[in-house]
């Protein structure tokens, strides 16, 4: 126990769907206690016992069920699943906000959580005040925090509105001082839930930064979080919560490879009908290296093609480009008949391009396809924001990335043009 920083043990927490809350009388309370006795002996006559007079009903969930975990002094756990998983009720559980139903959770350690934003501010006490508050709820003296203030200030860049009540703070204030109270104070535990999924990419890269520096001094981070980036940089072991059940209990790799099997992402083949007069693309199948969508940089990535034509195509030309999420093309490939022969007379026509290692930096991708007679001649269809895909480095630390506008992006690529039928 003695190097135990956190001990969960079949933890459960239960919720009524629909439930509300419901004011009671202090005739409503005499009345039940009066009244139990009597329930009791209706019970015993009806040869009832007292587990089976209360079943539960279908509007009952258990957001957390038969959860348990050890989390020593020191370690940087990321816990990862689907919405709706139970990653925030049990976040909300260790930091006492919430009373589990059935199990218990202990915890050995001055606990910090960012769980939602503002969560511990009164909101009509300023900015410098609810950092002493929260400093006082940690247990830190005053002193202490006279000696962290300046840097917690700084961080939150809110020099302006210190003395201003937070209720006035725009919910991105919010957050930076809430994190940069969280962090500072150097509590044993830091409890942190999605913090990387709000404000600008400024302050996410900051925040990032902090947590790294964070759990390099050895102190004890759970943090939950849907960005496999930050999981895969910060956090050595993950967690995998589904339906309220930890189903993986593992290194990160492991657990974040095992989430991603379990997904269902967007689609990521394209479907058309062939036209009886003009050359279509029917079908984009992107085939990447993981389920779920999800690209490992330096791994193989395949993009199949299947073109139909009714006519023969003089010169026939078909390039695609992999886009970030601002539509800016990063990648672009492309194959001529002048390489390979290719719709020259009508039929079914299958292309593959095979990237051996898809160096694409980390982010969302999707597929714009062109086919065209020729490069630069008639153009028969261009395919937009087709086949979304992510890129992921497992591991890695961002240090830069691609500058929109630019597509100063290019890989080497197999390609091989095969005809499957005739044209009927």
């Amino acid at each position: 126990m003695g190097d135990i920083a956190i001990r969960v043990e079949n933890l459960g927490k239960r919720y009524r769907i629909g439930q509300r809350l419901r004011y009671q009388t202090f005739r409503d309370a005499l009345s039940g206690v009066l009244s139990a006795p009597f329930r009791g002996v209706h019970s015993y006559l009806s040869g009832q016992r007292p587990s089976e007079c209360h079943h539960e009903s279908d509007d009952v969930i258990w957001a957390l069920k038969d959860v348990s975990f050890d989390v020593k002094y020191g370690e940087v756990i990321g816990v990862i699943g689907r919405n709706g998983a139970g990653k925030s009720t049990l976040l909300k559980i260790l930091s006492r906000i919430t009373k589990p139903t059935e199990g218990c959770a202990e915890i050995h350690g001055r606990v910090g959580s960012l769980l939602e934003v503002g969560t511990g501010f009164h909101p009509d006490l300023t900015g410098r005040e609810n950092i002493y508050l929260n400093g006082a709820i940690l247990g830190i003296t005053k002193r202490d925090i006279d000696r962290k203030f300046d840097e917690i200030v700084a961080f939150a860049e809110i020099e302006k509105f210190l003395d201003t009540p937070v209720k006035h703070y725009s919910s991105g204030m919010y957050m930076r001082l809430a994190f940069a109270v969280a962090a500072h104070l150097e509590p044993e535990i830091l409890l942190v839930d999605e913090v990387l999924a709000v404000g600008d990419a400024a302050f996410q890269k900051k925040c990032l930064g902090k947590m790294d520096s964070v759990a390099r001094e050895g102190r004890t981070v759970l943090f939950v979080s849907h960005n496999m980036q930050a999981i895969s940089v910060l956090a050595r072991r993950g967690i995998l919560l589904a339906n309220g059940r930890c189903v993986c209990d593992d290194v990160t790799a492991k657990v974040i490879s095992q989430y991603l099997r379990e997904g269902s992402g967007d689609d990521l083949v394209y479907t058309a009908r062939p036209s009886c007069s003009e050359p279509t693309i029917t079908r984009v199948e992107l085939r990447t290296s993981e389920p779920n969508n999800t690209q490992l940089n330096g791994q193989p990535m395949e993009v199949h093609f299947e073109i139909a034509t009714p006519v023969p195509i003089g010169g026939a030309s078909l390039s695609f480009q992999a886009c970030d999420s601002l539509q800016q093309p990063v990648l672009h490939l492309w194959t001529f008949d002048s390489e390979r022969p290719m719709c020259r007379e009508p039929g079914t026509f299958q292309l593959v391009c095979r990237i051996p290692k898809a160096r694409l930096y980390m982010g969302r991708y999707t597929l714009t396809v062109h086919f065209s007679e020729r490069a630069g001649g008639r153009k028969f269809q261009t395919l937009e924001g087709i086949c979304p895909f992510e890129v992921v480095l497992y591991g890695w630390h961002r240090e830069f990335e691609w500058r929109p506008g630019t597509c100063a992006y290019l890989e080497d690529c197999d390609w091989r043009v095969e005809k499957l039928t005739p044209w009927s």
